[in-house]
């Protein structure tokens, strides 16, 4: 059981994870690691805050929640995974591919979990929805449409996003990195990346310097099938009506999930009318609560996370792939890129 934990940063996701963590492990001692001062520090769950690593190392957490922004992720993950502490990283494991696999081998050395938070793989109706394409509900996959969209300035009610992180390329904004949950997901689904073709765009007046809509052709690898799996996916920080969704067509049908709904639907051959296979009731903690209970689960039990440190970084090495391929204008092949590859900047 879990004594002392540390939670990197008290930003949105940071001050939910301290929730959270009070709630399943009500007696767990919680000190939180910040940049800024601890003075406005009002929050009754903290037992500690702090404002080095050093004093947040001499408290000696046993695991420790990485939520501050994803460029310096690894500043603060690498010392801790040193020092033998188990690690739930906000997704995504970082701003860039450099130093990811060093930090993987140090965690693997010292068998420690290293968990990336891809909170949407706790979802019941993704995991309901892969189950119908893996079972072949409605026979061999053919292609996919996946699209994810919402404003960015509705993001965080009372917050001025030209602040946050999402905005700033500086800290990991833009729609690759902050929405780079559909590049996991789809890996999980339908197996991992060999190409993709890309266009990165900032279309919008928003007042960032990161891309806010990336357009994205993604190729499969065989995995045994005739014809390999293409999907098309669309990112936007634009979209006023908020979209995550990915409709999937097959030989006999076309299955659809939709996560804001919570619904899994079928269209299936010769039907008239779209049928309903899978409902799920919307809980704002709820993939955050499973997501805290697999990450004990793994450190109790010595098991392999369901979202890795490895599965951090092949999405960031999509990513690099995604990168190059907008601004050379051409195809690019994922197993050509080593893992220690520069990370490119889009303007």
């Amino acid at each position: 059981m879990i004594e002392r934990l540390l939670i990197v940063g008290l930003g949105s996701i940071g001050t939910r994870h301290v929730r959270l963590a009070r709630e399943i492990l009500p007696e767990v001692e919680i000190i939180v690691l910040r940049h800024k001062s601890c003075n406005d520090i009002q929050n009754t769950d903290i037992d500690l805050c702090v404002t080095t690593l050093e004093d947040a190392l001499k408290f000696k957490p046993q695991a420790a929640v990485i939520a501050n922004p994803a460029s310096h992720h690894l500043d603060i993950a690498i010392p801790l995974a040193e020092a033998g502490i188990h690690l739930l990283i906000e997704k995504p494991i970082s701003s860039s591919i450099d130093d990811v696999s060093n930090l993987i081998d140090i965690c693997k050395d010292r068998n420690l979990i290293l968990m990336t938070g891809y909170n949407l793989r706790f979802l019941a109706s993704l995991q309901q929805f892969r189950e119908f394409i893996v079972s072949k509900r409605v026979g061999q996959v053919l292609s996919v449409r996946a699209e994810i969209g919402q404003y960015l300035p509705s993001w965080r009610p009372g917050s001025d996003y030209r602040q946050t992180v999402s905005a700033k390329s500086a800290l990991g904004g833009g729609v690759l990195l902050e929405l780079s949950h559909e590049i996991d997901y789809l890996r999980w689904l339908f197996g991992e990346i060999e190409w993709v073709s890309a266009k990165l765009k900032k279309q919008s007046e928003l007042d960032i310097d990161v891309e806010d809509t990336a357009h994205l052709v993604i190729g499969f690898e065989n995995n045994e099938q005739t014809n390999p799996v293409l999907a098309n996916l669309n990112m936007d920080f634009i979209r006023h009506d908020t979209t995550r969704t990915c409709t999937v067509i097959c030989e006999n049908g076309t299955l659809r999930w939709n996560a804001m709904s919570g619904v899994v639907d079928v269209f299936e051959q010769g039907a008239s009318e779209w049928q309903i296979l899978f409902t799920e009731e919307q809980q704002r903690d709820g993939t955050y609560i499973e997501e805290w209970k697999h990450f004990l689960k793994c450190i109790d039990k010595d098991e392999t996370p369901r979202v890795s440190g490895r599965d951090g970084l092949k999405v960031l090495q999509v990513i690099d792939g995604i990168r190059q391929s907008s601004l050379m204008g051409k195809v690019i092949s994922i197993n050509q890129l080593g893992e220690g590859s520069e990370s490119l900047k889009i303007n």
